[in-house]
């Protein structure tokens, strides 16, 4: 592990950390810098923004309030929220299509970030936006009317979901109007503190609290050098993708949400139901209720990735709990284009492809499926 992390750094990431158990033991590693200004070295407690990874804890939230009857996974969205999906739309779309992304509504970020809207053209996208709303606060419903109002990317309940951030947005609001409280703070008192994690939460403000990396964003070589985006206001994102966590607290969280001891085991298995999607890179993934299927040479795993501006997460679990894996690292879309605008392959990908093999498969490891990136 530790050679496989440094392999990452020395492709060009600033600096990597990771935490591994199997059968009772623990791991963890880290190789290169939280700055790059400084040369301060990254330790493997420091907390991270780890992205869509939010939307395992946000899917459990919602799970609890199937068991105890206050949302059903196949009534309408519309009959909880006929404000924010009204007429058919939220007649035909219902909780299940939100949660496994076969609702048909599309991601609002190009519309919240109106300067990459031509993504994946690079040489028609700017950067200007990431800059624009660094410290702007978003709305959940301003988010949600921009994803409503464009074009559907699908029929409700298409066999073959697409990836949409403004999903789990709604899935937020959902969880507000059943709970009466907001859904931070649900998620926070009945996922976080039930799962017994200490290092994790929403953020307050732009900033992260406690000790943590410098997040680097490249943008496909459009930001060069890479910009610092560690300082940022993360409604942008909310109940889809803003939490904080630690590599150990994601271990722990996984762990104990696999062995049914955040939800119940129908839920669990309800959430296990995969179906296509594809993701915001263009890539298939096997996705159910806020969840993601890995196959590898050594079992199935479970869990989910992320990416926000300058910070990438992973955590997978192997479906017999035995084997966890997570991973952060400090850089984002490192891949440079080549004439004709597409991003071409980099020594980062390997090397990351070999260090989700050793944390995933072991000593001597091969084939493991590269877990594609899920902004």
């Amino acid at each position: 592990m530790e050679s496989a992390l440094d392999g990452v750094h020395r492709a060009g990431i600033p600096g990597v950390y990771a935490e591994v158990r199997q059968d009772g033991r623990t791991w963890r590693g880290a190789s290169g810098v939280a700055d790059l200004r400084t040369g301060r070295p990254v330790t493997p407690e420091m907390r991270q923004r780890v992205g869509s990874i939010t939307k395992t804890f946000t899917a459990t939230a919602v799970m609890q309030q199937v068991e105890q009857g206050r949302i059903r996974l196949d009534a309408p969205i519309g009959g909880y929220l006929p404000r924010l999906v009204p007429g058919e739309r939220g007649r035909k779309i219902t909780v299940r299509m939100l949660l496994n992304n076969t609702s048909g509504i599309p991601d609002y970020i190009p519309y919240a970030f109106p300067s990459l809207r031509a993504f994946p053209s690079l040489p028609d996208v700017s950067t200007e936006s990431l800059d624009d709303n660094r410290f702007r606060r978003f709305r959940p419903s301003e988010l949600i009317e921009m994803g409503l109002a464009a074009p559907p990317v699908s029929e409700p309940g298409a066999s073959t979901g697409v990836y949409s951030n403004t999903n789990y947005l709604l899935l937020g609001q959902l969880l507000e109007h059943v709970t009466g409280t907001p859904a931070e703070e649900y998620i926070t008192r009945n996922v976080i503190e039930r799962a017994g994690l200490r290092h994790t939460g929403f953020p307050t403000g732009p900033r992260i609290q406690g000790p943590h990396a410098r997040m680097y964003e490249a943008f496909y070589g459009l930001i060069d050098p890479p910009r610092d985006y560690s300082v940022y206001d993360m409604s942008w994102t909310g109940t889809g993708a803003a939490l904080v966590s630690t590599m150990e607290d994601l271990n722990r969280f996984y762990a104990r949400f696999l062995d049914g001891r955040i939800v119940s085991r129908s839920s669990l298995a309800q959430m296990q139901r995969t179906i296509p999607v594809r993701a915001l890179d263009g890539t298939m993934i096997e996705y159910g209720l806020g969840l993601h299927k890995v196959a590898t040479s050594c079992g199935t795993f479970w869990g989910h990735d992320g990416t926000v501006w300058g910070a990438g997460t992973i955590s997978m679990t192997r479906a017999d709990g035995k084997r966890q894996m997570s991973v952060a690292v400090n850089l984002q879309r490192w891949n440079k284009p080549d004439a004709s605008g597409r991003p071409q392959p980099h020594p980062i990908d390997h090397a990351l492809a070999t260090l989700y093999r050793q944390g995933m498969c072991g000593e001597g490891a091969t084939g493991a499926e590269t877990v594609a990136q899920v902004p």
